[in-house]
């Protein structure tokens, strides 16, 4: 998988963590260095553990499932984006993620842990597709910790985050799903 493509990946699975940050930028009344830091560090490192996680996962059923590995890999791809899609689409959020300060405590770990789930079957996908973890997946981190940084910035700037935030979402959605069908081309399925 080439650099432009991991990128793209690590870019599409940050939307999460942007639009939450975007959120969360928008309901602390002053966002300092310490908030940047807890935020961003968290949701990158969890970004960057999870791919590995999914990936040593996957070592142990790689033999069982190679002649499969392009589909499950654009399945899991497909169900990720359709559920950014859908989640991006979604105007009935009523903003309760961003009360009182969510880079503190088990508040901001369950946020990592929302915003990073996407991140275990991309890993899974990588051992499916023979792509050592370690590289992609601290590009995904230092990513989403950039990615994260800026939500932040864009939360305090942003008169209607929350429209921008769900429409990055779809942005992310949408390459999730693009990266699954050039797998299929790949493996000569859509050739």
């Amino acid at each position: 998988m080439s650099f432009p493509e991991l990128f793209a990946i690590a870019v599409a699975l940050a939307m999460d963590a942007f639009a939450v940050s975007v959120c969360a930028g928008c309901a602390l009344k002053r966002v300092t260095a310490v908030h940047f830091l807890r935020l961003s560090l968290t949701f990158g490192f969890f970004q960057f553990l999870m791919p590995v996680i999914g990936w040593a996962l996957g070592l142990t059923v790689r033999g069982f499932i190679e002649s499969w590995d392009h589909w499950i890999a654009f399945a899991l791809l497909a169900w990720i984006g359709g559920n950014m899609i859908r989640g991006g689409g979604d105007d009935s959020e009523d903003g309760e993620s961003c009360s009182v300060d969510p880079t503190k405590g088990r508040k901001l770990l369950i946020l990592a842990v929302a915003t990073s789930i996407d991140a275990l079957a991309v890993g899974l996908s990588f051992s499916l597709l023979n792509i050592n973890v370690w590289g992609p997946s601290t590009l995904i981190g230092v990513v989403c910790a950039a990615i994260t940084a800026l939500g932040l910035l864009a939360g305090k700037g942003l008169a209607h985050a929350d429209i921008f935030g769900r429409r990055a979402e779809l942005v992310g959605g949408c390459v999730l799903i693009g990266i699954g069908l050039k797998i299929l081309y790949e493996h000569g399925v859509l050739s």
